[in-house]
């Protein structure tokens, strides 16, 4: 499914179907191609909406996550949207719980998928053989419980972004900055409900960074999806889909 990628007041984003918003918000070296297979099926039903994270667009010294949540308040006042549903994977999901600590008004709930905010094992500290093509190969992979998720487009496409000095300053950055802001004790505060969706094979999040979110998060559930690393809703679209669709039920929206 080819979607429209929008341009409006220095925001690109995908606004596909009507209804109850799904705002989508992606991770580090994420886009729409990981959320492909979420908004095909979810767009028939509810409004759905991505818009593209500036994580490579902002001067070095406000990059971070707190930023990255502040665009994503602008945008949302831009499009005027209330009583959204906010599902964030890894750095998304990151986002999204600043997000919701500072705008509680403006969610109806959350859906978190190897979120960061507590702990994990950064995609890179550093890039000590960036040149290296099979060492960008093998990180990339390592994302995902099968290898063969990583296309040889992906790989090609994380290649170049860490081959550029721009990009590479402000990834390191950001992940910098992810690491460093860490959310344990504002979890209690957030009333919402909250629907984690995990895989059980994630290095990056690992299952026990699931378990403590599911913890502390007053309002929350836990799901496992096996044979899955970091990123479910693209290495088991179908089952995060079924997941997220019970999910939405249960809260009906």
């Amino acid at each position: 499914m080819d979607f429209v990628l929008k341009e409006e007041r220095g925001f690109s984003y995908i606004d596909e179907g009507e209804g109850q918003v799904l705002l989508l918000l992606h991770g580090l070296m994420g886009g729409l191609s990981n959320w492909e297979v979420v908004i095909e099926e979810f767009s028939k039903n509810y409004r759905v909406i991505l818009p593209m994270l500036p994580v490579y667009d902002l001067p070095v010294l406000t990059t971070g996550v707190k930023t990255l949540a502040k665009f994503v308040h602008k945008f949302i006042k831009f499009k005027k949207l209330e009583d959204v549903i906010l599902l964030g994977n890894s750095l998304g999901g990151h986002v999204a719980l600043i997000y919701v600590l500072a705008h509680p008004e403006k969610v109806k709930a959350m859906v978190l998928t190897g979120s960061s905010g507590l702990y994990e094992n950064a995609f890179g500290g550093s890039f000590p053989r960036r040149e290296n093509y099979e060492f960008v190969k093998e990180k990339t992979e390592y994302t995902f419980y099968d290898p063969k998720t990583a296309t040889t487009e992906l790989i090609d496409e994380v290649y170049k972004l860490v081959n550029d000095r721009h990009s590479v300053i402000r990834l390191l950055a950001m992940a910098k900055s992810a690491i460093r802001h860490n959310m344990k004790n504002d979890l209690r505060k957030m009333h919402l409900p909250v629907s984690l969706i995990w895989g059980r094979n994630d290095k990056i999040t690992p299952p026990e960074v699931a378990e403590e979110f599911n913890q502390l998060l007053p309002d929350s559930e836990l799901h496992w999806i096996d044979k899955c690393g970091h990123a479910p809703m693209m290495e088991h679209p179908e089952q995060f889909n079924v997941l997220l669709k019970g999910f939405l039920n249960k809260i009906g929206a």
